[in-house]
């Protein structure tokens, strides 16, 4: 049992000691109210960002002219670039100043966002929603890591950490609402709404956020650019596959040349002393499935997301309001399993927890693959919604602490950003392979119902009636392509099931203790 403890990670050779903060010089503000209002406004941007265009991904896929393979990169874009230099955006802050970095970030966000409410192409959108991921990547880290700048210690320190994670979880659930109501005016003003957001955020930050002491350090470009592109380049190779195959030299280049970037963004982490993300933050069991398994899971919810949104808008005629709406059960289903799991966290060992919470989201995600053209939202889709929630509520609690179980203090804020870092990335790889196996399949169902209209033209049916058939045809083979995705999901959360339950040994007393001994025993 001895070799089976894990203690806090000590120092290493590699951790760089030039980098130790000067203490902080922010405290004492008046007017902390809005200081946190500011703080909040900020977060719930970025992360209501992440969901609010989900609902008008089929008016801009009209409006635009995005194909059934091309559409992902509304999401992906922005996935990718925030997840990719996360981490970077929270190490320019650390050594430019936290302030500076965050106004920085949500300026560029309300202008990036300006551009993409105004993109009359796809290519003008998705150079804005890449924008808006770099800003992001400026503006989150640094949001969390004002309050310790601006709030001292102690009661209000703790308040407005409670507030700024509320705002985080509200963030998926206002979006949806928020983008079906703007969706309803038009698409572009999901976008245009975070413009005035971010100026006057900015603006009143210079007076009521304080600024950090600056630390001295390296950026690590080298390891930010080789696992951005990395990821970019594995994500493209991916969703190219949709419409040229998988035999594609382009397709393969894209995966290998991916895949070889990501290698060498790995070893350069592992000989820098200046890592972005540190291979100690992963040298122990538990944090290395912890990662893995919200990674996977990650690739599962993003999926979930983009095919309901518009298997509910254009398959079954919702609005984009009554589809946020149709959504919200999911935000709440979350919350109370969330509950559910902080009480039980200290009593069952997190892999039961987090294990089970996995079996219940597979079987909702299979649910889904059991949808049909003709199906209801009160019979066919409620009961998978609520069962899916409720199983990621039970995963992201029990997760959330093991991915920094045993880290050592200097360390605790960089494995929270590995864990956002992680289920960006793996929603981002995750829709690409998800949407590359839904247009394949769309188009195999297609190319099978195709010889319906040739036939009706032969009996003489009219142009009008041709089209009402191509339409229906349409709805039957992009139904037929969501539930397949749905299927490869539901085995995917299936697995990350079993890896949690065969891979995740720490045990609940020890997460109860762990930070005041210093040791966390493994199985």
């Amino acid at each position: 049992m001895s070799e089976d403890v894990i203690k806090a990670d000590p120092p290493d050779e590699r951790r760089p000691v030039d980098t130790v903060a000067a203490p902080e010089s922010g405290h004492g503000h008046r007017n902390l109210g809005i200081a946190l209002a500011l703080i909040s406004m900020a977060q719930l941007m970025v992360v209501l960002d992440g969901t609010i265009v989900n609902i008008a991904l089929p008016h801009i896929q009209t409006d635009l002219g995005f194909s059934n393979g091309s559409l992902p990169w509304v999401v992906n874009a922005y996935a990718l670039a925030f997840g990719g230099l996360l981490l970077l955006g929270g190490r320019i802050g650390d050594i430019l100043g936290r302030r500076k970095v965050f106004m920085f970030g949500v300026v560029l966000f309300g202008l990036a966002s300006f551009i993409g409410g105004i993109a009359q192409s796809e290519e003008v959108l998705l150079a804005s929603r890449i924008l808006q991921g770099v800003a992001a990547a400026a503006a989150s880290p640094n949001a969390l890591a004002l309050i310790t700048t601006t709030f001292p210690a102690g009661k209000e320190r703790n308040r407005a950490m409670a507030v700024y994670a509320a705002m985080s979880g509200a963030g998926a659930a206002v979006g949806l609402i928020l983008g079906g109501l703007l969706t309803e005016a038009s698409w572009r003003w999901t976008f245009f709404i975070n413009t005035p957001i971010g100026l006057i955020v900015a603006f009143l930050a210079i007076r009521f956020l304080g600024e950090s002491a600056r630390q001295s350090g390296k950026f690590d470009l080298p390891g930010a650019v080789t696992g951005t592109v990395g990821l970019t380049g594995l994500v493209y190779g991916l969703t190219h596959a949709a419409e040229k195959g998988w035999g594609d030299p382009v397709t393969l280049a894209f995966i290998l040349g991916g895949l070889a970037l990501i290698g060498a963004f790995l070893l350069i982490e592992a000989r820098s002393r200046h890592a972005l993300m540190p291979f100690r933050i992963l040298a122990n069991r538990t944090r290395g499935v912890s990662f893995f398994v919200m990674l996977i899971v990650g690739a599962a919810m993003f999926s979930m997301f983009y095919f309901l949104g518009i298997f509910i808008q254009n398959i079954m005629g919702y609005s984009a309001l009554k589809t946020g709406f149709a959504f919200l059960p999911f935000s709440v289903g979350i919350v109370i399993a969330a509950q559910v799991g902080s009480a039980l966290i200290s009593r069952i060992d997190p892999r039961w927890i987090a294990g089970t919470g996995a079996v219940f989201a597979a079987v909702g995600m299979f649910g889904f693959s059991r949808l049909e053209v003709d199906s209801s939202y009160l019979t066919h889709l409620l009961p998978f919604i609520m069962l899916l929630s409720f199983g990621m509520g039970l995963i992201f609690v029990p997760l959330t602490l093991t991915a920094v179980s045993g880290v050592a203090k200097e360390d605790s804020g960089v494995g929270s950003a590995v864990l956002n870092t992680v289920q960006q990335i793996g929603g981002a790889i995750g829709l690409a392979l998800l949407g590359t196996v839904s247009t394949n399949a769309i188009k195999d169902r297609f190319t099978e119902l195709a010889p319906g209209l040739q036939k009706a033209a032969e009996a003489g049916q009219s142009p009008q009636q041709i089209k009402q058939l191509e339409g229906q045809f349409t709805a039957v083979a992009t139904t037929h392509g969501f539930t397949q995705a749905f299927l490869v999901s539901a085995f995917i959360i299936l697995g990350a099931a079993l890896i949690t339950l065969v891979g995740l040994s720490v045990k609940a007393k020890d997460l109860a203790t762990d930070g005041q001994s210093g040791a966390v025993h493994m199985g």
